[in-house]
């Protein structure tokens, strides 16, 4: 299933997320962010709180929807249909319970997204995670979700859908969270693209360990002001490249 890992993390995927800069657009007019250095530390201090955040939802969103997925009798893609039963039966359709959890994690990534600039943000790359979800890995675990799910709960009905773990979620969780603000940093700075990569991949190490703390009991909740502060700001403006 490593292919599905690769499809969620890749910045090709056209769920809209190249249309966000994951605030380093306004970290950089605010002069936060000017080089490869300042880059580095805004990308870790992200990875490490609102990438610890996405990481422990997308875990939790896939441990459920696998758990909804097999007692729905819901079949993995590729999966065969069960002996005496129709070819063209249709699946089971999601649990109560899988909509009741998925719901509360939405509920969840609510009260551990207080901008409600990111939550919107949030929001429109989780319905457009859904939209392609929907086409590259066909599972009612989707009807599960609410219309406009936060972002890392779409990503961990995907990797539940794509037959992926609660780990690989995270990871993709955590590394989507340096990845998108890395390539908005090169194009609105003109950076070597080369030296962009080689920052984000001086985090793997970082990125490793934010997907590993995900799979333990609870949820982050790890906060950072001036990523909102800098949320809010950025929405007010007319000159903005990016949405968020």
């Amino acid at each position: 299933m490593t292919a599905a890992l690769l499809t969620l993390a890749d910045s090709r995927l056209p769920a809209g997320g190249h249309t966000h800069s994951g605030g380093v657009e306004q970290a950089i007019a605010a002069g936060h962010v000017h080089d490869p250095a300042s880059l580095a530390a805004f990308l870790l201090r992200r990875l490490t709180t609102a990438g610890a955040v996405t990481a422990g939802l997308a875990a939790a969103a896939t441990t459920r929807s696998s758990s909804g997925r097999h007692r729905g009798h819901v079949p993995s893609p590729g999966a065969r249909s069960p002996a005496g039963s129709s070819s063209g039966e249709p699946p089971a359709p999601a649990s109560s319970e899988l909509v009741a959890a998925l719901r509360h994690l939405d509920g969840e990534a609510d009260a551990r997204t207080p901008s409600p600039a990111l939550r919107a943000a949030s929001r429109q790359q989780g319905r457009g995670l859904v939209r392609v979800g929907r086409r590259a890995w066909p599972s009612p675990v989707w009807d599960a979700l609410p219309a406009a799910p936060h972002h890392p709960v779409a990503l961990g009905v995907a990797a539940a859908a794509g037959g992926l773990t609660p780990r690989d979620a995270a990871a993709a969780a955590a590394y989507l969270s340096v990845s998108g603000p890395a390539t908005a940093a090169q194009r609105l700075l003109a950076l070597d693209p080369l030296t962009v990569a080689a920052v984000t991949a001086r985090l793997a190490p970082a990125i490793d360990a934010v997907a590993d703390d995900a799979l333990r009991d609870g949820l982050p909740a790890d906060t950072d002001p001036l990523l909102d502060l800098l949320a809010e700001v950025h929405a007010t403006r007319g000159d903005r490249f990016f949405a968020s």
